[in-house]
């Protein structure tokens, strides 16, 4: 199976939080998926750490490409389809990095590893 994970799983994986579910931490340990991280999930962690929203996250901060790495997660980049896509979900979710999750989640047929309810308005199929 190949899935995409948010930002906020991405985090509670990386730092063992206990509210990644046992089924999201299943999917993700199991080798024989491909856990899939957006070029988006990793200008959010940025863009939020700069902005002190996420201090707790300063050594992922400082090498996220070595993070990711190292869990064996491979990047997704974001192609011109996928902007496209996000600019024309039809929903009142304005969450630009959750668009864009959702656009990739769509337009690549992954499942989006998540506990965000508001995935629910853009159509994305979810594990948790």
């Amino acid at each position: 199976m190949r899935a995409l994970i948010d930002t906020h799983a991405l985090l509670w994986w990386l730092f063992d939080d206990r509210r990644l579910s046992r089924r999201a931490r299943g999917i993700i340990e199991d080798g024989g998926n491909e856990i899939l991280v957006s070029a988006v999930t990793a200008w959010e962690i940025m863009t939020k750490h700069r902005l002190g929203k996420l201090p707790h996250a300063r050594a992922v901060a400082r090498d996220l490409a070595g993070a990711l790495r190292r869990a064996g997660f491979a990047p997704l980049a974001i192609s011109l389809e996928h902007a496209i896509e996000a600019g024309r979900l039809a929903s009142a979710h304005r969450d630009p990095f959750d668009r864009m999750l959702a656009a990739q989640s769509r337009l690549d047929g992954l499942s989006l590893i998540t506990d965000d309810s508001a995935f629910a308005t853009l159509s994305v199929s979810t594990l948790w």
